[in-house]
């Protein structure tokens, strides 16, 4: 009888064991065949975390976006839906604002959506969308610079008009104050026009028609159009160039619009008597186009904001020049559209320059080699030292000659 007892008691254990082993393969905690190689294929950054909370797999993106560190989810936030999502199998989506790093405030905005797989894996799918969100934020402070910005002329305008109304019997106020709206109304023309060129260039990302462009007429174009300016404040404007090709892909409006603002700006920011140089070289399959001044310079703090558009170093300057602040933008995006950058060196008391760099045309007719051509300063008034040489700010380029 015990033989008989101990041998219910084997055949009992053997058929829970089997029945339990059958319960188990119908909810596998084995990852499915193929997961790694779908993830591996989407574009958004996946993730599967095991019950664990263990990193099991993941996509590429989700390493290098730094939502993977080590085999563990990085962000609290993404492990404490995946937790969620493994109590009830429930599906969930949300918005995060998560840091890209260990230290600093979020800066990485994801939509992440969190599903079960399989009995014991939860997937997570992050988008990435810091992009899309600084658009709308670009967009929306946009539109209130611009009401801001068109409400000053507009205003100005509209109070001078009355000035002249109520001053009507006296010819010389009436003068003063026509001459003040003549510089109101220049100003709003120029804002609405950079506003307007500043939209097209963001509407078009590439140039729809490009054409080979020679750089140094380009500059010499840009020169010419802040002669008078220059010339009134007793600045020197040169071009330089070497002897190579200066040639590139884009359009010439465009360049000239770009160069111009650079131009504008130094004559604008420089004391009377000083210098500004435009020097164009070639090398290294780019062109590079640096205006230099001997200027006041900007503070390292302003280096980083002044191509932001309606952004001004100096404010009450800029409304005595008529600055827009949308200039450097308007470089940076013309820089942009043409597969080029923009960079900035300068020092408070120095002087600063502005080099935009734009590939070179490849496979395009040479121009004939020129030699450089040097701006005349104006005849009445001797014309100033030249600029100081800053190694960190210098271009490398063939050797130059200057022809008055």
């Amino acid at each position: 009888m015990g033989i008989a007892v101990t041998l219910l008691v084997v055949l009992a254990d053997r058929d829970r064991r089997r029945r339990e082993s059958l319960r188990m393969e119908g909810t596998s905690t084995a990852l499915p065949d193929g997961v790694g190689d779908v993830l591996a294929v989407l574009r958004s950054s996946g993730v599967v975390v095991d019950a664990s909370d263990a990193v099991e797999t993941y996509s590429p993106s989700a390493e290098s976006s730094g939502l993977v560190r080590g085999g563990e989810l990085a962000h609290p936030e993404l492990l404490e839906m995946a937790r969620a999502v493994r109590r009830d199998h429930r599906i969930r989506e949300a918005e995060l604002e998560l840091r890209r790093g260990p230290l600093g405030e979020p800066s990485f905005v994801v939509h992440a959506r969190v599903a079960p797989l399989g009995a014991a894996h939860v997937l997570l799918l992050v988008e990435d969308r810091t992009q899309a969100r600084r658009v709308e934020e670009v967009r929306r402070d946009f539109v209130a610079n611009v009401s801001h910005e068109l409400k000053t002329p507009v205003g100005g305008l509209a109070l001078l008009s009355e000035a002249v109304l109520d001053a009507h019997d006296d010819p010389e106020a009436v003068a003063r104050f026509a001459r003040r709206m003549q510089v109101e109304s220049t100003r709003l023309t120029r804002l609405v026009k950079e506003i307007v060129d500043l939209s097209r260039l963001q509407a078009a990302d590439t140039l729809t028609d490009p054409q080979l462009v020679d750089l140094v007429p380009v500059a010499r174009e840009a020169v010419d159009a802040v002669r008078v300016t220059a010339e009134d404040k007793r600045i020197a404007l040169v071009v330089v160039s070497d002897c190579g090709d200066h040639q590139v892909w884009g359009d010439h409006d465009l360049l000239v619009t770009a160069v111009r603002n650079l131009v504008g700006n130094a004559v604008a920011y420089s004391e009377s008597g000083t210098r500004v140089t435009v020097r164009v070289a070639a090398g290294d399959d780019l062109v590079t186009v640096a205006v230099t001044d001997q200027g006041l310079g900007i503070p390292a703090a302003e280096r980083e904001r002044i191509f932001e558009r309606f952004y001004r170093v100096d404010g009450a300057r800029s409304r005595q020049t008529g600055g827009t602040g949308l200039g450097l933008a308007i470089v940076k995006h013309v820089s942009s559209n043409h597969g080029g950058d923009v960079a900035v060196w300068s020092e408070p008391g120095q002087g600063s320059t502005f080099t935009v760099r734009l590939p070179a045309a490849i496979g395009g007719r040479a121009p004939e080699p020129s030699a450089s051509s040097e701006t005349p300063a104006d005849p009445d008034h001797p014309e100033p030292p030249p600029a100081a040489t800053h190694p960190a700010r210098s271009v490398v380029a063939a050797p130059t000659t200057e022809v008055p």
